[in-house]
């Protein structure tokens, strides 16, 4: 990936020691994502997920939240709205899947 096709929050402060390979799996979650009904985006995360932990691709809480710090910095107010919804919905699952 070029460095003029990136996103803007790929190139922000907030993202530097995140490894490349990682940013672009972030980016391809919120491409899947963009415009996408709260219902279709989640039907989307569930598989890529999967495939992030089959191919032995974890982040970190700090890498999951400078990137989202950096995603939200970068983003218009819809955007903003659907990303705070697709967050409290991934909490959502989190907490049920708990004992």
């Amino acid at each position: 990936m070029e460095n003029q096709e990136r996103p803007a929050w790929m190139k922000d402060p907030l993202v530097k020691d995140i490894p490349e390979r990682k940013l672009q799996f972030v980016e391809q979650l919120f491409a899947q994502g963009h415009g996408k009904s709260q219902k279709e985006v989640m039907t989307r995360l569930m598989p890529m997920m999967k495939k992030a932990k089959a191919e032995n691709l974890t982040f970190t809480p700090q890498e999951m939240n400078a990137a989202i710090a950096a995603i939200r910095k970068h983003s218009s107010r819809e955007e903003l709205t659907q990303i705070d919804k697709i967050l409290e919905k991934s909490r959502g699952k989190d907490n049920s899947q708990k004992p």
